[in-house]
């Protein structure tokens, strides 16, 4: 797993890239969030189009990812999901939260 940081004006975005399960990226990408909310920021964009697997590890730390995020006012969003990552939040019901439909950036 490797990340990728970049700034789209008050949002920062996690550019991922390798497979997110147990023990390849997980503890990377609580990481990397947590710096980011320590430092102040409160929009985070996960931009999962280079991610090709989550696992339900890799879930659960997106999970914790956003209730971090929340628990200091921000949001967090997923980006750019394959079909296959769309489809597991779906039935997780976990879409309209992570994915929302609504202009989080505001």
């Amino acid at each position: 797993m490797k990340i990728e940081q970049r700034q789209e004006n008050d949002v920062v975005i996690l550019d991922l890239s390798g497979k997110l399960t147990i023990g390849q990226g997980d503890e990377l990408l609580r990481e990397q969030v947590e710096n980011l909310v320590q430092a102040g920021n409160k929009k985070i964009g996960l931009n999962l189009a280079d991610v090709p697997y989550v696992d339900s590890a890799g879930l659960g730390e997106i999970v914790r990812c956003y209730t971090n995020v929340d628990r200091h006012e921000g949001k967090l969003r997923v980006l750019n999901p394959s079909r296959r990552i769309r489809d597991l939040l779906k039935v997780t019901r976990l879409d309209k939260t992570l994915m929302g439909d609504d202009d989080w950036t505001r």
